[in-house]
This record gives C-alpha cells, sequence and structure tokens, in this order.
C-alpha cells in the first residue's frame, strides 16, 4: 500500500475538533489558506491558535492594562520578557510564566521545565539572569497527592536553578483544597543587560541563514502548548508526552553560547523554542520582522529516528534556540557553538514575503502565511460572556456581629503561626540556593521583598511576587488591585521604589461565564491599582483552564511579579525588630474587618465572606508615607500587614532577633478584627524613641493615620497587659509546621 504524502493527508473538521480546534476555526483556516489544510498545518494552527500562544480568550482585555512609563523601554508583547531602564547604562529584563498543566502531571520535570523556560526568556534578549522567584499553590497538605506534588515541584525548581547557578530569592506558597488536583507553578526570572545590548525576537533580510542551536528535538512536550489549553481529566495521564524534560547544565552552555553570540554582531534576532517549539519561534520571529522563511525540518537535529514534520515543528524539547544570522559570518555562529559543545545546525533561510514554507527531505509539507499564526496578527479574537456568580452577592451579607469573639487569644494565635499558609516556608526554601552569585542582599538581613545587588552601582533590585487568591476569589477587581498594592509595599517597606509588574493570570475554563467574569474582574482591578501606583504592566502570561472536570475551577490567581530600585543601598530596610525599647507604630487606617482573613476562613471555617477593607488613595498615601520616613532615616524595621493581620506581622517582626513585644489594642475595634483581621494598607514600623517626634510629624504631613501600640521589649509576647507566652514558643511551631505536616 503506498504511502500518502504528508503534504496530501487532507483534513476534515472533526480533525481540527480532535485537535482542540473549532469548527468555525477550521473553517477560517481554509478560507486563509484558500484550501483545505494537511494534518501537519493543521496541527501548526492548533498550536498557535491554542489559548495558551494566540490569547484568544484575554487579548482583548489585556489590551487595557497600562503599559507605559518613563522606565519602560519595551512594552508588552513587543519581546519575549518586559525591559525597564533601571538607570546607570543598564536595564531590567523580567517576566513570570506558568507551568501548572505539566507540573500536575509529572512535578519534577514540570517544575524545572518552568524555570528553565523563564530564565531561556530573559538570556534570550541578551540579558544575564540574576536573581528567580516563584509563587506555589497547591491542595490540602494533609493528603498525599498534595505531599507528592509539593516535594517534586519544589525538588525540580532546586534542582534546576541550583545547577542553572541562579540564586532563588523570593516567592509565596499557599495551600487550598481548590488545588487538589491542579497546583499552579508560576516562576519568574529577573536579568540585568547594558542598555543597547539587547537583541530582538526578530527576523528580515532575505538569504540570512536560520540556525537552531542547543539541545537535540525530541518527542517531549509535543503539543504541549495545546495541553495547556483544556482542563485537567483523569484521562490527562496520557498526556504525559507533553510534558518536557529539562537540563540545566545544558541550558548553563546555551545560556554562555547565547550571550557570547550576541556579542559578535553577527545575529539578526533570536527566540527561545518554549511552547508550540519550531512553529512558534519561525512564526513570531517572521511575523515580526515581516519577512518569511523555508525550514528544513529534515536537518534539525533529533533525539529519536522516525520523527515526523509535525513532532519536530510541535516539540517542546528544551534548552533550544532559534536564530536568525547575518549572512557571511555563519562561521562566527559556528566556532561559538563548536567551543560550548552544542548543536550548531541551519535549518532554513530568510526569505521575501509573509509564507513560511517547510520541508522534510525535499517535500513541501507545509505552506503557512507567518501573520496568520500570531497575537496580533490574524490568530482568533473573541468577546467571551460572563456573568456575576451568586456567592458573590452571597458574600456581601456578612456580619461580622454573626462571628462570636474567641475567649481564648493563645489558641487562635498558635493555630494561625502553624497555619501552612502563615507558617515558615523554611523547608521549602532551604532546596534553593539563594546566595549563589553573591547578589542577595536579603537571605541575612529579611525584608519584605528581595533585595538582589548591583555590582559596581550603589543601587540595587527589589522584587516580589504577590497574590491573595482567597481575596480575589472573594472579589476578584479587589482581590486583584490588592494583590498590586500589596506588591508595591513590600517594595517600599524594603526601601524600594515600585518600576512595573510582570503578572502570571491563572484562571478555569474561559468559557464557562463565571470563570470569565472573575477574569475580567480581575484585570480591571489590576489597571486600576498599576495606573495609580504608577506601575505599568511589562507583560506575562495567562494560564486558562486550570480546573478539573470533577472539582472545577481554581480560585481565580492573577500573581502579580514586579520589580522596583532601591536607589541607594543604606535605604535597605529590614523587617525585624532592631532594639529592645523602641517604639512599635500601627500605620494605616484602622477598621473592624476579619473578611476573608485566614483567621475566618480557616479558624472559623467561614468561606464566603467579602474581600478585606481596602481604599486605593489610602494604599496610595501610605506608601509614599512610608518611603518618606525611610528615606529620613527616621526608623529601623518595616513591614507590611497582610495574611494574618497583625498578630502575624508582630510574631514575623519579632522572631528575626528574638525580640518580643508588648502592646495595647484599640478599645474602639473587636480585638480579633484588631489583631488577626487584614484590612490592608497598613504596616508596622520600629522607631527609636529619640525619633519619635520627627516621625510622626512626617507621618502627618503625609495625611497617614498611625498609632503607637507598644515597644520592643523581653523576649515575650504581652498584649494588653496578658503575657502570652514567649517568642520561642510560636516559634517553634512556626518554623516546623510544614516539614512536619509533609514528613
Amino acid at each position: 500500500m503506498a504511502t500518502i504524502a504528508y503534504k496530501d493527508q487532507l483534513t476534515t473538521v472533526e480533525t481540527a475538533k480532535e485537535l482542540g480546534l473549532l469548527p468555525e476555526e477550521f473553517e477560517k483556516i481554509k478560507s486563509t489558506l484558500g484550501r483545505v489544510p494537511n494534518f501537519t498545518e493543521l496541527s501548526i494552527y492548533s498550536v498557535m491558535w491554542s489559548e495558551h500562544c494566540s490569547y484568544k480568550n484575554s487579548i482583548i482585555w489585556l489590551k487595557t492594562l497600562p503599559k507605559d512609563g518613563p522606565a519602560m523601554l519595551v512594552k508588552a508583547g513587543e519581546e519575549n520578557a518586559g525591559l525597564v531602564d533601571i538607570g546607570d547604562g543598564l536595564a531590567c529584563a523580567f517576566k513570570i510564566e506558568s507551568h501548572n498543566h505539566p507540573s500536575a502531571l509529572e512535578p519534577y520535570q514540570g517544575a524545572a521545565t518552568g524555570v528553565g523556560g523563564i530564565n531561556r526568556d530573559i538570556f534570550t534578549m541578551g540579558a544575564r539572569p540574576i536573581a528567580q522567584l516563584n509563587s506555589l499553590r497547591f491542595g490540602n497538605i494533609e493528603s498525599e497527592k498534595t505531599k507528592w506534588l509539593v516535594k517534586g515541584v519544589v525538588k525540580g525548581i532546586g534542582d534546576y536553578g541550583n545547577a542553572f547557578g541562579i540564586p532563588t530569592v523570593g516567592g509565596e506558597v499557599f495551600f487550598d483544597d481548590c488545588y487538589n488536583v491542579n497546583p499552579l507553578v508560576n516562576a519568574m526570572s529577573v536579568g540585568i543587560v547594558k542598555k543597547g545590548e539587547t537583541i530582538s525576537a526578530t527576523s528580515y533580510g532575505e538569504g540570512n541563514p536560520v540556525f537552531i542551536v542547543g539541545s537535540s528535538t525530541g518527542k517531549d512536550g509535543i503539543a504541549g502548548a495545546a495541553f495547556a489549553s483544556k482542563n485537567i481529566t483523569e484521562e490527562s495521564a496520557k498526556d504525559l508526552p507533553a510534558v518536557q524534560v529539562g537540563d540545566p547544565f545544558q541550558e548553563k552552555l546555551l545560556l554562555e553560547a547565547s550571550l557570547e553570540i550576541i556579542k559578535t554582531g553577527a545575529v539578526i534576532g533570536m527566540q527561545d523554542m518554549g511552547a508550540a517549539g519550531i512553529t512558534c519561534s519561525t512564526s513570531e520571529m517572521s511575523a515580526k520582522g515581516e519577512h518569511g522563511m523555508e525550514i528544513w525540518l529534515d536537518k534539525v537535529p533529533t533525539r529519536q529516528a522516525g520523527m515526523h514534520p509535525f513532532e519536530i515543528l510541535l516539540s517542546e524539547s528544551q534548552e533550544r534556540m532559534l536564530i536568525v544570522v547575518k549572512k557571511g559570518e555563519e562561521e562566527k555562529v559556528f566556532r561559538v557553538f563548536d567551543k560550548w559543545d552544542l548543536n550548531c545546525e541551519q535549518i532554513g533561510v530568510v526569505t521575501k514575503g509573509n509564507s513560511l514554507k517547510y520541508f522534510f527531505h525535499g517535500e513541501k509539507v507545509a505552506e503557512v502565511p507567518a501573520i496568520s499564526l500570531v497575537l496580533g496578527g490574524d490568530a482568533p479574537v473573541y468577546t467571551r460572556e460572563y456573568k456575576e456568580p451568586a456567592s458573590y452577592a452571597e458574600s456581601k451579607k456578612f456580619k461580622i456581629d454573626s462571628v462570636k469573639e474567641p475567649t481564648d487569644l493563645k489558641t487562635v494565635m498558635l493555630y494561625l503561626a502553624s497555619h501552612p499558609n502563615l507558617a515558615s516556608k523554611r523547608w521549602i526554601y532551604n532546596q534553593y540556593d539563594s546566595m549563589v552569585g553573591t547578589v542577595n542582599m536579603s537571605t541575612n538581613n529579611p525584608s519584605d521583598a528581595a533585595i538582589v545587588n548591583i555590582k559596581g552601582s550603589k543601587k540595587a533590585l527589589v522584587m516580589t511576587v504577590d497574590c491573595n487568591s482567597r481575596y480575589v476569589n472573594a472579589d476578584p477587581e479587589i482581590g486583584c488591585a490588592i494583590a498590586v498594592c500589596e506588591a508595591a509595599r513590600n517594595i517600599v517597606c524594603s526601601g524600594g521604589t515600585p518600576s512595573a509588574v510582570t503578572n502570571c493570570l491563572n484562571f478555569g475554563n474561559p468559557y464557562n461565564p463565571e470563570v470569565y467574569w472573575q477574569f475580567v474582574g480581575a484585570i480591571k482591578g489590576m489597571g486600576s491599582a498599576c495606573t495609580k501606583l504608577q506601575t505599568p504592566v511589562t507583560g506575562g502570561n495567562v494560564s486558562f483552564y486550570n480546573q478539573s472536570s470533577y472539582e472545577g475551577p481554581v480560585f481565580p490567581t492573577p500573581t502579580i511579579g514586579m520589580i522596583g530600585i532601591l536607589e541607594d543601598k543604606k535605604f535597605q530596610t529590614p523587617l525585624g525588630f532592631k532594639n529592645e525599647g523602641d517604639l512599635i507604630y500601627l500605620v494605616g487606617k484602622q477598621v473592624n474587618d476579619i473578611s476573608s482573613s485566614e483567621y475566618i476562613y480557616s479558624f472559623h471555617k467561614l468561606k464566603n465572606t467579602p474581600a478585606p477593607y481596602f481604599n486605593l488613595d489610602e494604599e496610595y498615601n501610605l506608601q509614599k508615607g512610608i518611603s518618606a520616613v525611610i528615606r529620613k532615616n527616621l526608623i529601623h524595621s518595616a513591614h507590611d500587614l497582610s495574611d494574618g493581620g497583625l498578630f502575624m506581622a508582630l510574631l514575623e517582626s519579632a522572631m528575626i532577633q528574638d525580640l518580643g513585644f508588648e502592646i495595647k489594642t484599640n478599645s474602639s475595634l473587636r480585638k480579633d478584627a484588631y489583631l488577626f483581621g487584614e484590612a490592608q494598607s497598613r504596616a508596622i514600623i520600629s522607631v527609636s524613641a529619640a525619633n519619635k517626634t520627627n516621625f510622626e510629624a512626617e507621618l502627618k504631613n503625609s495625611g497617614v493615620a498611625f498609632e503607637n501600640i507598644g515597644t520592643v521589649k523581653g523576649k515575650g509576647i504581652v498584649i494588653d497587659g496578658t503575657n502570652y507566652g514567649s517568642i520561642a514558643d510560636f516559634a517553634k511551631p512556626y518554623n516546623t509546621s510544614i516539614e512536619n505536616k509533609l514528613n
């Protein structure tokens, strides 16, 4: 029986549906091509028009986010990562992305390749990665599956990042039953490059050679982008080939080779092969440079014999780059990659026009217009229906008086101190190397955000990832605005000035109107907060379909990655109390609020309450006030109030140097609201008695409310004259809770 040529393997609407395309999308493809696509061509569209690559269900709202700012060098969507000016002739490239679905099936490789992929986005632009962060969400910590996922994800992140040689300087970990099936693994990378020495993900110049460099191509990761664009089901284990396999040592070689080849001046453009592999890199570079390519797939180095063209095109094998080189300068490329013992093969040429032509042993197996594949080109764009869920209106009925105040405060304190969402994550972060490269300034002097040294400069970078998804689930607009503001507040309390945002938007199925309502609300909240704080959005990642067929969607989780500038290292501000006798101030408006706190959600088991009190103008004033007292050298420490409220903020500040505190609560508020409520736009600040007058005067000038609530004193916890025990009594469960639960 004769073998059918690849070009003649024509498809039907049923084929399209099997590949995740809609019937109307199949018709659009036929219209674009002027014919019925063959299987290879339809496979190309199936990944490039997946939600993961095209943002077809989100781009209409993403375009509403603020993207302009005085420090912006690259706007969202223009390159592989955001780029902002940090002064002294330097720029910072940074981005956050998800690797949720792969991590749900194979946590070690799923998390490891997430780290590898986000770092490639940074050094593909010519920036050297200097720091990594992550945001992790898991299900019930008591379940065996969650324990398996946590251990696999953490080991994957640690093994890859440690071997690659980039410190992990910050992050967050959150547990809730909604993530039982679908954990979230968001990885962020930050790099530095000299202004003017970046490289673009573009292709132009007829006849310029196209190279694939780095690792060989295998069947791992095939159709990974499409896999990430559907729900997790009981059949998802069959998609394991869509999970990539990483090699951090190969990535380290690729990093050095890529930065070296850029310096030769031979490179026209460069793009890493992440989602959709060769398909994505060839189409996006060609569309941006308004040229076409002729690609010879049989020239691609492969790890397995007999791979079909669609497998080579769709493979997401890791540690690979596509490079377009100036014709006549090929030898420079060969020399560099030979030096680093990496594959370097010419697999095509740049052509005039807009067509991507893929050949396999002389047969043209696919021909598609580059512009028809990409975001901002002819990829479909949808406006989805959304509606408010009944639970939202129901949550507004909550009254604080319906909750009886506890008579035993110490029981609540110990419960919160040992809760996995509030307790120390040291069992996790001790598996990460936080000091490699000697850039981390906050490991031994903890602050609300990570501080990373810029060598040879008086400046430093400040960075954080933040999102309380419980707040976003309660009220997407307010909750996402809070996520932005908490990230900025952490940077401000550490002595920095917020600069810009990257985001990782983790939601359920966008075809669910209630899920899409969450998404729209989150975008609105992010937009308002970023506009107010002047922190433009540089880009990021949308991850829909984070839900299972039997447990529903995860909490809406718009993770905010933010960077800021510490303009002078002398302004670095720790979170820990410094001296006995220092005055403790609670800064910000105090309200009688326990909504959506860990206290109400976990201790009282009330799962549907409004978002905590929040006012954007008050937040703005608070941050300006804290920044002012830091720059006038009036304080010893600053720590924002967030998860766990005032009590957890005081405990965390006290444990750094085992310094206790003695405070009085405000009698106009419920004691549980005062101690455990999570009303926003607040911080605790310690001040020497000598600076009391000047500190208070500065806050008054800033229009910020404040209370002197007590002093740093002894080694115990005294509240309203009652001794609740030593700091050590609480430090033990705080430091050992997660390790004990996981082992």
